[in-house]
């Protein structure tokens, strides 16, 4: 039609919002209608009144086929007619099949590859879920070299500044246990007051598995009692008296 003619030479001469340009003569379409991404007449979900496209939806993961005619264009609520695909992926072919028969052919392909790709993520998505489960922890996918050396370098330097930030505060809390602010600081705060005051607590305390040493007993010096004199008598003094 002519006004979709119109329509595209604004948006590829002049400006559109979903238009995103490189350096190569090829650019790119943000619009989440596109069905091949790129920004060219074929392609422009904008500058076409009969258009069709694949989408999933993004809680659910069900994959549905939007469809765009001019019968409707008066109807901007209307537009896009949403139809439900089958979760088997050879009967969603064959869906698209039935539905756009006597469309472009273009169209077709595209939104076919636009499923078998969409089908892909999804499977990737269960087989990382079911992973994360089993292990029990988040599966980093892999990253670009670029991407994975830009995330070392800012993990290095939050590391270097956290390393500062904690020799920071050991110098203080020795300074505020050393006494060098006076008993209480005005300008210290209640919980680095009681961090302070725990650690103290908790180097007075005896390590885990030491055992004290019991004192020895003390020797208590005895009471002397009266003294008491004992006479012994001889064998050869009790003789003469018996004699005598």
């Amino acid at each position: 039609m002519s006004s979709d003619e119109i329509v595209w030479q604004v948006i590829n001469q002049q400006f559109c919002a979903y238009k995103l340009k490189t350096t190569k003569n090829q650019n790119f379409c943000r619009n989440e209608y596109n069905v091949s991404g790129l920004c060219n007449r074929q392609s422009c979900p904008l500058a076409n009144s009969r258009y069709a496209t694949i989408r999933s939806d993004p809680e659910t993961g069900a994959m549905y086929l939007y469809m765009k005619t001019v019968e409707r264009a008066h109807m901007p609520s209307k537009w896009w007619e949403r139809i439900r695909l089958s979760s088997n992926y050879a009967k969603a072919l064959e869906q698209l099949d039935e539905r756009l028969i006597y469309w472009p052919k273009f169209l077709v392909h595209k939104c076919k590859q636009r499923l078998t790709r969409l089908t892909q993520v999804a499977i990737r998505m269960k087989k990382l879920a079911k992973e994360d489960e089993r292990l029990g922890e988040k599966v980093v996918t892999k990253l670009a070299p670029k991407i994975r050396r830009r995330e070392e370098a800012r993990e290095r330097k939050a590391e270097s500044a956290a390393k500062i930030e904690r020799a920071i505060e050991r110098e203080l809390i020795e300074r505020l246990r050393s006494g060098a602010y006076g008993d209480r600081p005005l300008n210290v705060e209640e919980g680095i007051w009681k961090k302070v005051n725990h650690s103290d607590e908790e180097a007075k305390k005896p390590a885990p598995g030491f055992k004290r040493k019991r004192p020895a007993p003390q020797i208590k010096p005895r009471k002397k009692g009266p003294r008491v004199e004992i006479e012994y008598e001889t064998e050869g003094a009790g003789k003469e008296s018996i004699l005598a």
